[in-house]
């Protein structure tokens, strides 16, 4: 059965992380995503250590762009100017993630565009926006985490130096948000028959990804200074006595099972802990207080103890045990296919669930132009024309051009 956007073709022009993995999440909810490649590839194909004799893949391509096809061109190229507007002719959405201007200059800019295409959803991901005084700026994923309050939320709560978090966080989080918007437009469009230009930058996504917890000291004009930190605690890894565990205690209940797992039944009723709101006021003396206690029993006897008295509770695992975790395993949460020129590859399994028209993983990471011929054929283009734009150089093909030659 198809997924639930069989039938929606995507024209994506991203690279890195942020762009191709949010339409790499519309193409396992089944939309024939054509990747626009430069005739070298995407940066993040040799960005990191590539993983196959060639060096066309790295596991963040794949884990970036699984399911698409690619259609490797040099888009500043006469010719390949017109392939291009053929296919946005035949496209429901287009999705780019370069810096301001870049689009407009290869005459592929949102209003450009809309002019010809009224129907079509252009979405442009971008750092910090198209205004403003950091709008030239370069942005990286640790950029947007500087700007955005992230690394303060991260800050060591005993010095207060900031921190980064060791994984690119910005970039993934507003893959999310401009999928999610891509799809509300589609709706928009199937009522309106109007397309339009979604903007998603990562800062903004970012502010309103923190913003409710983590800026809650901020939400209240005038009462800032009355507001507790939420973030000047120690953060809720636990030590056991042979591992780690994390642990939940946000409700009097939770805080009344902890405490009778501890064997400590009467600290529910201390002062300082025995309302939810007093556990958050005094949550560093709290958590201090809980690490002691874990530090005295093994991961398995306190999960034991904390699951017989119904409170949050896990394993903090290793990378290295995830895969074979016991959730992980009995949800079937991670897949394996063939990868060409790699061999066996891992990838989770697409996150949303529908039960009519299920998600997939539509196949394998492409190499650079192995559907460019497909694609061409897909739009009248014959084998003679194909081969001279191989010739020229304006298309690569199969990921060796020389070789349709």
């Amino acid at each position: 059965m198809p997924g639930p956007l069989a039938g929606v073709r995507v024209v994506d022009f991203t690279g890195v992380v942020s762009g191709p993995l949010a339409t790499m999440f519309l193409a396992d909810q089944g939309a024939d995503v054509v990747k626009i490649e430069p005739l070298d590839g995407d940066i993040t194909r040799r960005s990191r250590q590539p993983i196959d004799k060639a060096g066309e893949f790295s596991a963040l391509f794949i884990s970036s762009n699984r399911g698409k096809r690619s259609l490797a061109i040099d888009a500043k190229a006469p010719a390949g100017r017109e392939v291009i507007m053929k296919l946005v002719a035949g496209a429901d959405v287009l999705v780019q993630n370069f810096r301001p201007g870049a689009m407009e200059r290869l005459g592929l800019g949102a209003e450009q565009l809309a002019k010809i295409f009224p129907r079509l959803i252009y979405a442009s991901i971008s750092g910090v926006g198209e205004s403003g005084p950091y709008a030239k700026k370069r942005v990286y994923d640790p950029i947007i985490q500087g700007l955005s309050g992230l690394s303060d939320i991260q800050a060591d709560p005993a010095t207060k130096r900031p921190r980064m978090v060791r994984t690119i966080i910005a970039d993934k989080t507003t893959a999310v948000f401009c999928a999610q918007a891509i799809t509300s437009a589609l709706y928009a469009r199937e009522r309106t028959g109007q397309g339009q230009h979604i903007k998603v930058a990562m800062l903004d996504v970012m502010l309103a990804h923190l913003w409710p917890e983590g800026m809650m000291q901020y939400t209240v004009v005038g009462a800032e200074a009355t507001t507790a930190d939420p973030n000047s605690r120690p953060d809720q890894v636990f030590e056991s006595s042979d591992g780690y565990i994390t642990v939940g205690t946000i409700s009097d209940s939770e805080w009344a099972g902890f405490c009778a797992a501890a064997g400590r039944p009467g600290l529910k009723d201390d002062e300082r802990f025995k309302t939810a709101s007093g556990r958050f006021m005094n949550a560093g003396e709290r958590l201090e207080l809980m690490a002691d206690l874990i530090k005295l029993k093994s991961t398995a006897d306190w999960l034991e103890r904390l699951d017989a008295a119904d409170v949050p509770s896990a394993p903090i695992l290793r990378r290295n045990e995830l895969v074979n975790n016991e959730q992980v395993v009995a949800r079937q949460l991670i897949a394996e296919f063939e990868q060409p020129n790699v061999g066996r590859v891992r990838q989770p399994v697409p996150a949303a669930r529908f039960e009519g028209t299920p998600s997939a993983i539509h196949g394998p990471a492409p190499r650079v132009g192995e559907h460019s011929e497909e694609v061409l054929r897909e739009l009248g283009y014959d084998d003679s024309q194909i081969a001279a734009l191989l010739r020229a150089g304006v298309i690569r093909g199969n990921g060796l051009s020389e070789e349709t030659e």
